[in-house]
């Protein structure tokens, strides 16, 4: 295409050569890995926001793993489930309280969580996920195709590699949960997460948007018993903002997270201990 004088000539923001349906997770597998540029889809709403240019799009939605199901003792999400289900399964409800629903329920708008995938947004590890940090709070397991089973908190700390994120895993308990956030507006990416939960005698507690990736601080959740009084939330408070490291970006300083992250994890527990 020819620009005349005074045409500014538009960026391309994301390619794919070829788009494929896999028949099945193997032939997923084979696919990914048989071109360099081959690359597994989500939802594609952060992917076509790049600017990078893919081989073969490999679309997953054929697979059946776009379901919530629960057995006697777990609670599975198949990497095609989109936020949206997350935000009005009966099952999550039921099992973990409001914290998944409250996780997700400020990312853009309902258009938006209609598409995007918990596979996706897991699988990216982005820094400011709101589901990520909720995720970690509730024991979730990360089951990939090649990698096999292992902790969430394991798998953030990998570095990225090609392979395919199957489903997640929740532990049930008689989980008592809460979510918090900050946000300058509210749909916009959160100033600071935090989700703390309690099930079988152990507290979590876990921050994100700190502004860097999700974490849980084990060290503080470890000073709360049962029913903390005042004085040990102030302490458990405290050690949150000892024990993680905050910075600074523009939606917030790393002083302002450090105020926010004692006042949201003080809320969290005090909702958990009514």
């Amino acid at each position: 295409m020819n620009y005349g004088k005074g045409v500014r000539k538009e960026k391309r923001l994301f390619g794919l050569k070829e788009y494929t349906f896999a028949r099945s997770l193997e032939q997923a597998d084979k696919l990914l890995h048989g071109e360099k540029g081959n690359v597994i889809l989500g939802g594609l709403l952060w992917m076509r926001m790049g600017r990078k240019n893919h081989h073969t799009g490999i679309d997953l939605s054929k697979l059946g793993l776009d379901q919530i199901t629960q057995t006697e003792d777990k609670v599975e999400i198949g990497c095609m489930t989109t936020l949206r289900q997350i935000e009005t399964s009966q099952i999550l409800g039921s099992c973990f309280g409001n914290i998944l629903t409250d996780s997700v329920s400020h990312i853009v708008g309902v258009q938006f969580r209609n598409c995007a995938t918990i596979g996706g947004s897991v699988f990216s590890r982005f820094n400011f996920s709101d589901i990520l940090t909720a995720l970690l709070a509730l024991e979730t397991q990360v089951h990939l195709f090649r990698g096999g089973t292992l902790p969430l908190e394991t798998f953030i700390t990998l570095p990225p590699k090609k392979d395919i994120l199957i489903k997640l895993t929740l532990k049930k308990k008689a989980w008592k949960t809460n979510y918090q956030s900050h946000r300058m507006t509210a749909t916009d990416f959160p100033v600071l997460a935090a989700a703390v939960t309690y099930g079988e005698d152990q507290w979590r507690i876990c921050l994100g948007a700190r502004p860097s990736r999700a974490i849980l601080a084990e060290k503080a959740a470890a000073l709360l018993p049962e029913k903390p009084d005042e004085k040990q939330i102030g302490l458990a408070c405290e050690q949150v903002v000892e024990e993680l490291s905050f910075g600074s970006n523009q939606r917030g300083t790393k002083e302002y997270r450090q105020l926010l992250a004692g006042i949201l994890v003080k809320r969290g527990i005090e909702d958990i201990c009514r």
